[in-house]
């Protein structure tokens, strides 16, 4: 499902565990990693849409988890000319995604990467709050940024914690502090 405009309406999941540290997984067969994310079906809400990509990539259920927040609209990024698929019509410049924070109410031992028939990750962590907004891919960087900054009031009050400003990419050829 691709709108006139060439994106494709997804839903990105933020995991928040009770020490204000958020998951992140590594793609299978990639050395990238990103929050859990994936595309809406055309009879879905994007509620809906979350908790089934939530099952797929985490294994995660509804009772494992508490709604706290999504955005408002879509946030939109573009893919890199190589990624396109110049050749299928419609053709998909990008996606746009209606980000969800989540908090896990039960233990970790509820995570599984192998849930679905075709697992997208191989290895989760507990990241610092602004850590995926400086080391996720440079194309999904602004959105990532634009979701958390949503989130971030939201999860110093619910934690009662000071998250601090987004700190900066390092400029290349440099290591960013984690």
């Amino acid at each position: 499902m691709i709108d006139a405009d060439g994106y494709r309406p997804n839903v990105g999941i933020v995991l928040l565990n009770g020490d204000g540290r958020l998951f992140w997984a590594r793609r299978i067969n990639h050395d990238g990693w990103q929050f859990p994310q994936g595309g809406m079906r055309s009879d879905e809400t994007p509620l809906e849409a979350m908790y089934r990509e939530l099952a797929e990539e985490t294994g995660l259920a509804p009772e494992h988890v508490e709604v706290i927040a999504s955005t408002r609209g879509w946030l939109r990024y573009r893919l890199p000319s190589r990624y396109v698929r110049h050749h299928q019509r419609p053709t998909c410049v990008g996606q746009k995604q209606v980000w969800f924070l989540l908090r896990l109410v039960g233990g970790e031992a509820a995570l599984r990467l192998d849930a679905s028939e075709k697992p997208e990750f191989d290895v989760w962590r507990w990241v610092d709050f602004w850590y995926p907004a400086v080391h996720v891919v440079n194309f999904k960087r602004q959105v990532y940024e634009r979701a958390l900054r949503h989130f971030a009031p939201l999860v110093e009050e619910l934690l009662s914690v000071q998250l601090g400003p987004l700190p900066r990419p390092a400029a290349p050829g440099k290591v960013a502090a984690a």
